[in-house]
This record gives structure tokens, C-alpha cells and sequence, in this order.
């Protein structure tokens, strides 16, 4: 048999190379590993911090047109009305004007028999001809002893007593005349007459009513109204007064006429703000000369503001209310969140009108989360930095 073949022994030295090398493979393979795990950790905290700044949409301010209206609900009336009351008491004699009827200024619309008024006139002319009888008769009396005097008849002092009893005497017929025409005055307000041209829109009497005199006893007779021209009441918000300038037009819309439209013209503001509503009365002119109109009707106005700027509107759901008041979150040029209070103008529904806080450049969040405070760093979509709307391919390229 051949003798086995025996290996050469290792020696320790390449034994020690190798422990050597196997120790540095495996500390390079677990530094590798830690390595790997830190910079798994170091991008793990950069997604999360990065998935923790909010994502916000942002929109710039939209200005309205330069010529924005107001609808306000508002009421006719007519340009004259004069409720008419009697003067004297009495009984309706008679009535020829009913409701509807139109009239002519001077018109007699009804008549009121007056039967004390007409005793107390008779009485009045016999008291004024008596008192011309008696004035008269001094007056005789007086020419009478005049011509006494120059043969002594008379004393000077019996002169001046009868001087001044026919003073009094003519005093008593003034007196007397006075009262007369007084009572010929009433007596001619038993007819009732029409002040002006209109319509007859009330008649709230009828023959042998009882009628007392003056307006504090009941209802008108009559009411005549000129509806020729109409009158338009607008309350309108303090904040629009000084927009609504004297001569301005307005368009009035009309539920009976939902068709048509009717021009108005501001005529005249009270001046004054009613300390219940906050608002002014304001008075417009309109023409109703083929009578369509009537007094008393609703309408809506809608008016024309003239403003010196352009106001601007923001969704409403970029508004927040808290204890710090009405604010609006805004983004700075370095993505960082601003609040700023602000003032509103008019509620628009979907958007607010603002009268003050905002500028035309500001970036406003339109939907801000909860949470959000001064100075937070927030991730912006919907408007760039550069002031304009990103666009879907822009969206995707960021996302990779």
C-alpha cells in the first residue's frame, strides 16, 4: 500500500491573518448595517417632520367690480297722502268719492250737516247786531252832547265818559264781527273739499256717521293720495351711506311684475343713523304716471355704490373667530403663517366682502386647520410663491 499522504500542518501565522480578516469583514458588514440604520432613522425623521408641516391651499384676494350693487328690500309710498278729517262735528250729510275715485283739487268729496254750529252762527250775527245797535247809539249820544258844549250844558268830563263808551262800543262790534267770520269759517268746512289732485285710496264713513271734530277721535273720512310719483323708502346699512350719493339711479323690482324693472333716483337721506338697526332711511324718486304702482307695495332696490377703491373678497371659510377676534391666516414669502384681523364688509354668501385688514398680494389660506399658529411653517398648494396657480404638471413633478 502506498503510505497516506499527510498535509502540511497551518501555521498559526495564517491563521492569524485570517482571524484578522474575518474580524474586519465582519466589523465593516456591522458598521455597514449601523450605518444603513442611521440613515433609514435620519430619513424616517426628515419624512416625518416633513409629513408634519400642515399642507395648506392658498388664494390671492379677488376684487370685485369697480361698480358693485346693493339689494335692500324697500317700501312705496305715495308722494303726497293727506288723511282728511273734519273740522266740524256733526253728521255726514252726503258723500259722492268713494275708494278709487280719482279727484280734482278743490273737489267737494262729502258734506256735514252741523246743526249747533249753524245755531251758534245765528246767534253770533244777532250779538254783532246788537252790538252795532248799542255803538250807534253812542255815537248819536256822543254827537249829541258835543253840541251842548259850548253852552255849558255839558261837562268836558261827560265827554270823555261817552268818548269811551263808544270806544267800547265799537270794541263790542269788532269783537262780534270776529266771531261771525269765525263761525262762517267753520261753517264752510261742513263741505270737504280735496287738497290736491289723487286718488281716493280709504273712505272710512258713510251717510248719518257721527262726526267730531279734529283727528283724535278715530280713523280719517277720506285719504287721497298723488300717485303720480311714488316715494321709495331704503333702509340702508351705515357702512353703504357714504357709497349712495344724491341723483344716483336705482332699479326697482316688483313681485307683481317679475318681468320689469323700474327706475329710481336717490333723492334725499335723513342724515341720521337709527340707533336700533344701524341703518339710514333714504328717500328715492319714482315716476308712476300710468298708475302701475301702487302705494304701500314692497319692492326690492337694488343700488349703485360709488367707491373710491376696490373692495376685495375672500371665501368664507378662510375667516376664523376666537377670543383673539375676526382674523384671516395669511402666508409669508417664506411659507411661514401670519394672522391678521380683519374687518368684514358684507357677507356674500360663499365669499366676504372685507372693508379693511387685507392687501391685494396677500397669500390667504383658504381652509385653515385647527392648530395653526403665528409662525408656523406650512407646505403651500393652490397659489406659488411667485403669485401663480400651480399647475396639475407642476403637482406631479413635485410628487416625482
Amino acid at each position: 500500500m502506498p503510505p497516506t499522504e499527510q498535509r502540511p500542518p497551518v501555521s498559526h501565522r495564517k491563521l492569524g491573518i485570517f482571524g484578522v480578516v474575518a474580524l474586519i469583514a465582519a466589523g465593516l458588514i456591522v458598521g455597514t448595517g449601523i450605518r444603513a440604520r442611521e440613515e433609514q432613522g435620519t430619513r424616517l425623521k426628515e419624512w416625518t417632520e416633513d409629513q408634519a408641516i400642515p399642507t395648506v391651499a392658498v388664494a390671492l384676494p379677488n376684487a370685485r367690480a369697480s361698480n358693485p350693487t346693493l339689494d335692500l328690500p324697500g317700501r312705496l309710498e305715495a308722494y303726497s297722502r293727506a288723511p282728511i278729517f273734519a273740522r266740524v262735528s256733526g253728521y255726514l250729510k252726503s258723500w259722492n268719492a268713494d275708494m278709487g275715485a280719482r279727484v280734482k283739487a278743490g273737489q267737494v268729496i262729502a258734506e256735514i250737516e252741523a246743526p249747533d254750529l249753524d245755531q251758534q252762527l245765528l246767534q253770533a250775527r244777532a250779538d254783532l247786531a246788537s252790538a252795532q245797535a248799542n255803538a250807534k247809539l253812542s255815537e248819536a249820544t256822543l254827537t249829541r252832547r258835543k253840541t251842548l258844549v259850548a253852552s255849558n250844558f255839558v261837562s268836558a268830563q261827560e265827554i270823555d265818559e261817552r268818548t269811551a263808551d263808544l270806544s267800547s262800543k265799537n270794541g263790542a262790534v269788532n269783537s262780534g264781527q270776529a266771531n261771525v267770520e269765525r263761525l262762517e269759517a267753520l261753517a264752510g268746512y261742513k263741505k270737504i273739499t280735496v287738497p290736491f289732485d289723487g286718488i281716493v285710496t280709504s273712505r272710512d264713513t258713510d251717510v248719518g256717521a257721527l262726526i267730531n271734530a279734529g283727528g283724535n277721535s278715530g280713523p280719517a273720512m277720506f285719504t287721497v293720495s298723488d300717485i303720480s310719483k311714488l316715494r321709495v323708502y331704503v333702509n340702508v346699512p351705515q357702512t353703504y351711506v357714504p357709497a349712495i350719493k344724491i341723483g344716483a339711479k336705482a332699479t326697482i323690482l316688483m313681485p307683481e311684475y317679475p318681468n320689469r324693472t323700474f327706475l329710481a333716483t336717490v333723492e334725499a337721506s335723513s342724515q341720521a343713523v337709527d340707533v336700533a338697526s344701524g341703518t339710514t332711511r333714504m328717500q328715492l324718486g319714482l315716476d308712476n304716471s300710468s298708475g302701475e304702482l301702487m302705494p304701500g307695495g314692497y319692492a326690492s332696490v337694488k343700488l349703485s355704490l360709488q367707491r373710491d377703491s376696490t373692495p376685495l373678497s375672500i371665501p368664507a371659510s378662510a375667516l376664523i373667530f376666537n377670543s383673539s377676534g375676526l382674523r384671516v391666516a395669511t402666508v409669508g414669502s417664506d411659507d411661514k403663517v401670519l394672522f391678521k384681523t380683519v374687518t368684514i364688509g358684507r357677507d356674500l354668501g360663499k365669499e366676504i366682502e372685507l372693508a379693511s385688514g387685507l392687501a391685494a398680494d396677500d397669500r390667504v389660506i383658504t381652509a385653515p386647520p385647527d392648530g395653526l399658529a403665528d409662525g408656523d411653517h406650512v407646505r403651500v398648494v393652490g397659489v406659488g410663491a411667485k403669485g401663480k396657480p400651480t399647475t396639475a404638471s407642476e403637482k406631479q413633478d413635485v410628487k416625482g
